[in-house]
């Protein structure tokens, strides 16, 4: 599709020039050995769940792939095709949409590991067709949609813009100037994963697609994934409807090349859980690229994005989310990754705007798969500044368990501490009720960044470390217990470890949250 004449010739590299340094090669991670279905009622729990959320609205097709650990499950539903009757199979091939994002930010980490690419550089380095701004843009920045490159401008995400090559999907954004300087704004950008794409065509010496099939879907063994191109879609591939007045009408036909690294490819639900469990075992990106692109970038001024390098990336309930969705005509998708729990879900529906419950179907599997049946400590609340300290503790807890989850068994690092006493002690000050009371605006402003770089990530220093300690106690099987039982459980036992443990004073926080802990629970 995307032939090397024509983009050296974009590159303004006379053919044979495509610039060569020494590889460096990544440790190769062999792949699991095998995989074993869930136990018989697991998965008819997990197939009924699926079921009745479908019931809810109109579907046309649906498919729904879970692994956790050595465990793998694979549903389908509904139609690909409604007119013809043809079922919805684990073999139907979807559009991912802007799931393509996340093949290629693995493509842009595979080649600044081989030295062919630098995250920190100004992206004309590769891609000289792209005018010179008022500020450079970096890959790094482009991965994290901080690089200021507008999204769709006037032509918007339902636009056919016809099939256009790599020269051409770059020249659909090369006209907008930046709309923020990088690194100050966090704004989406399909076409700045388009530079991505050329970008990853001039370092490699191979047009985007043949890279990916090489170096991403072979790998992990996405024998049905290939750039979205409907001249070569075969009988399989799923036909996309949008909800219209409540039924179901065909969707608009739009030609996705010109968005071909942010939104241009196609694959099967096996194919997409193939990725997560590629990811998972770092056979893609090493651990430490892994753990980098699972990391929120911040905003110069200290303010998360919840965005990584080709991923979002959130707590939920104590579980660290890693997850990236699409939303194209014909097709609505998710990948949603739990790395410290050794969890991936895969869900793919050939209806439009559908990530409501997509969202909910993957939150709902989570629950049955890793919470039980455990009571919730829900806080008693009897004022506003009540429900201010209840939310900094949840904020302690969810952030805390999810960072640990992440660093301990997962990739991710924690944040660098000066000193935890001094971080137990500003916490403590945080959630203070008479402070609250005094100046509750600026007392909710300063517990909803106490998780960010500009609060100094204190909730995160603060809530792992009590969840290390609980782990350390009770094991980690207990620990995994807390997302259904909740913050209070999660301070109250710990401070009862502290109490067994003898931990130092400065990290019980001190008696007026404990006051707070005891007057608040039920």
């Amino acid at each position: 599709m995307k032939a090397l004449p024509l983009l050296l010739l974009l590159l303004g590299l006379p053919a044979g020039a495509v610039p060569r340094v020494p590889v460096c090669e990544r440790p190769m991670v062999p792949a699991r050995a095998s995989t074993r279905p869930f136990s018989e009622e697991l998965e008819r729990a997990l197939d009924a769940f699926v079921r009745a959320e479908l019931e809810r609205e109109p579907h046309a097709g649906l498919a729904v792939g879970v692994l956790w650990g050595d465990q793998r499950w694979v549903g389908a539903y509904g139609q690909r095709d409604v007119a013809q009757g043809l079922p919805a199979t684990p073999r139907t091939t979807w559009r991912m949409a802007s799931l393509t994002k996340s093949f290629t930010a693995v493509a842009v980490m595979q080649l600044v590991e081989r030295g062919l690419l630098d995250l920190d550089a100004d992206i004309r380095t590769w891609v000289p067709a792209w005018p010179e701004r008022r500020w450079p843009v970096t890959p790094r920045q482009l991965l994290g949609h901080l690089g200021g490159v507008t999204n769709y401008g006037r032509l918007g995400p339902s636009q056919d813009t016809g099939p256009l090559d790599t020269a051409g999907a770059v020249a659909l954004v090369a006209g907008y100037e930046l709309e923020a300087e990088p690194g100050t704004r966090f704004l989406y950008s399909t076409w700045a994963y388009n530079l991505l794409g050329a970008a990853i065509e001039a370092a490699s010496g191979q047009p985007y697609g043949d890279y990916l099939q090489a170096h991403v879907f072979g790998p992990a063994g996405m024998v049905h994934a290939a750039l979205d191109d409907r001249r070569t879609r075969d009988e399989h591939h799923a036909a996309g409807y949008r909800l219209r007045d409540g039924r179901l009408v065909p969707s608009k036909k739009v030609d996705v090349s010109g968005r071909f690294a942010g939104g241009g490819t196609r694959a099967s639900i096996e194919d997409l859980l193939g990725f997560g469990q590629a990811l998972l075992d770092y056979r893609l990106v090493s651990r430490a690229s892994t753990g980098e692109m699972q990391r929120s970038m911040s905003t110069r001024d200290g303010r998360l994005t919840d965005y990584g390098m080709g991923f979002a990336t959130w707590p939920l309930r104590g579980h660290y989310v890693v997850a990236h969705s699409g939303a194209q005509p014909e097709t609505s998708t998710l990948l949603l990754l739990l790395p410290g729990e050794d969890v991936a879900l895969a869900l793919t529906s050939n209806v439009e705007g559908q990530a409501a419950l997509l969202k909910r179907i993957a939150y709902g599997l989570i629950a049955r798969l890793l919470e039980g049946e455990e009571h919730r400590l829900n806080a008693r609340l009897h004022d506003s500044v009540d429900a201010l300290v209840n939310e900094g503790l949840g904020r302690v807890f969810g952030y805390g368990l999810a960072y640990h989850h992440w660093a301990a068994h997962g990739p991710g690092t924690l944040p660098e501490t000066e000193g935890l006493p001094d971080a137990f002690a500003r916490v403590t000050r945080l959630l203070d009720r008479t402070t609250i009371a005094r100046e509750p605006a600026a007392a909710r402003e300063r517990i909803l960044a106490a998780h960010e770089p500009r609060g100094d990530e204190l909730f995160i220093q603060v809530g792992a470390h009590m969840a290390r300690t609980l782990e350390e106690a009770l094991g980690a099987e207990q620990l995994r217990g807390y997302s259904s039982r909740g913050p209070l459980a999660f301070f109250n036992d710990y401070l009862a470890v502290c109490e067994s443990r003898g931990c130092p004073e400065p990290l019980r926080f001190d008696e007026s949250l404990r006051a707070e802990l005891r007057r608040l629970t039920p």
